[in-house]
């Protein structure tokens, strides 16, 4: 693990806004599991990177003026107890800021990190921050900024209980973009965005609280303590790829179902070939033919017609449910298995578009799913993770969620790439993570 020297912990402010945002039904369960961590890294082998000092300026100044076009982000949570509820409050309060770090290693190589295919977690760990989740109140947000050897990494802790994986993509897209001194986009990501969580007409957030969090305003972190670091592996599915991979399942449907269901998406597809690449590779020392398996994901309730009233498409916040595809493994691991979990996975789109809030208390299923069988998909190839982030010193070499440790999860994004090319990051048990590679290549491959 390279050594990271913290050089400087300062804050960011933004003026104060008279906001108190109680918390929705869909926004409460994300208080117990509360992290999202994200790093970029930029490998300056062309030398086009400005001068540290200047670079950590642009980035402080920037994040301010983002702040005070998002201010939930600059609040805290907060626990009511005269309602029993826990709400955003972007008022000016002791601590209120957003934690600013800087940091430097010479140990840690940009190119190197940035090129390898598997993860260095640790020093990956090592260059975001730490969000204070323990106890209510809780942070939204913190960024540490640390000097690599040949580049930068630009590391972020969000809170998920304020932010969803749209919501996240914006905040980055606005803050590079007024890094880069470009107003008015910045501006233009943010215009129209509705923060007040009483458009999300759902009852139960502090059922759901109470349920989950019942200590509240202590002890609400389900995982405090770190986990053992499971290897992750990033792999690239080129738009050509998916375009063969689309024709499989094509090539096992018939005449009469050609006409009726549509071709996958390339999220569908992907995930398909993650879940069969998982059961394949657990196969038969975790996971029997008679098994049941199973892959959940999420899916983005803004715009949904099976929520009255819909919620707006400007929504900024958490507004997200659970989704979840079964399947027999010995279905799976047949000949034909990536198109039978093609099938599953569409099934189960499908029926979230016409009811996405039947699975809304997601986290219920955690109390009977078998973990081991069990693949966890989190964001989506729509998500344009190097298009939006470029600060002024060009596109991120590298991007990846840190707060992935559970065998079987699969973090997609669109790819550095372009063209509709995927990233997906996978973590797996050594065990299993060099059968999952070999079946998953394979078959883009084939």
């Amino acid at each position: 693990m390279p050594t990271v020297k913290i050089v400087e912990f300062g804050s960011v402010a933004s003026p104060p806004v008279d906001l108190l945002l109680r918390l929705s039904a869909l926004e409460a369960p994300w208080i117990v599991l509360p992290v999202i961590q994200r790093v970029f890294l930029f490998d300056d082998a062309g030398g086009q990177h400005p001068p540290f000092a200047s670079l950590v300026g642009s980035l402080r100044a920037s994040l301010a003026a983002t702040l005070a076009r998002l201010p939930p982000l600059a609040g805290r949570i907060v626990f009511l107890p005269s309602t029993g509820d826990a709400a955003i409050d972007c008022s000016a309060s002791e601590g209120s800021g957003v934690r600013f770090i800087v940091a430097e290693s010479d140990e840690a190589d940009a190119g190197r990190l940035a090129g390898d295919a598997d993860h260095d977690v640790d020093a990956f760990k090592a260059f975001v921050p730490k969000l204070k989740v323990d106890s209510l109140p809780a942070e939204v947000l913190a960024v540490q900024v640390t000097r690599l050897k040949g580049g930068v990494a630009v590391g972020v802790a969000m809170h998920h209980a304020v932010v969803d994986g749209r919501s996240v993509w914006r905040f980055f897209q606005a803050w590079a973009a007024a890094c880069r001194g470009d107003d008015a986009a910045a501006e233009a990501v943010v215009a129209g965005l509705t923060f007040d969580r009483a458009v999300i007409a759902l009852p139960g957030a502090r059922s759901t609280l109470r349920k989950y969090a019942p200590n509240l305003p202590l002890d609400i972190n389900l995982f405090p303590s770190a986990q053992i670091n499971l290897p992750r592996r990033t792999f690239t599915v080129t738009s050509q790829q998916i375009h063969r991979l689309k024709q499989c399942v094509s090539g096992h449907t018939t005449p009469a179902q050609a006409g009726s269901t549509p071709a996958p998406s390339s999220f569908v597809a992907v995930v398909a070939l993650a879940w069969v690449s998982f059961v394949r590779a657990k196969h038969p020392a975790v996971i029997s033919a008679d098994h049941d398996v199973y892959v959940f994901f999420f899916i983005d309730c803004r715009g949904r017609r099976g929520i009255d009233p819909p919620v707006s498409e400007n929504y900024f916040g958490t507004c997200i449910t659970g989704c979840l595809a079964k399947a027999t493994a010995r279905d799976l691991l047949a000949v034909e298995g990536f198109a039978a979990a093609t099938a599953a996975v569409q099934r189960e789109v499908r029926r979230a578009a016409e009811d996405p809030l039947a699975l809304w208390d997601w986290m219920d299923l955690l109390s009977w799913m078998p973990m081991d069988r069990l693949v966890n998909i989190s964001g989506s190839p729509r998500y344009p993770a190097y298009e939006v982030a470029d600060f002024g010193w060009g596109a991120p070499s590298r991007t990846e969620l840190i707060t992935m440790n559970n065998c079987g999860q699969v973090v997609l994004v669109a790819a550095r790439a372009g063209g509709g090319s995927v990233q997906a990051s996978v973590c797996m048990h050594p065990d299993h993570m060099d059968a999952f590679k070999s079946h998953f290549l394979n078959s883009l491959s084939g």
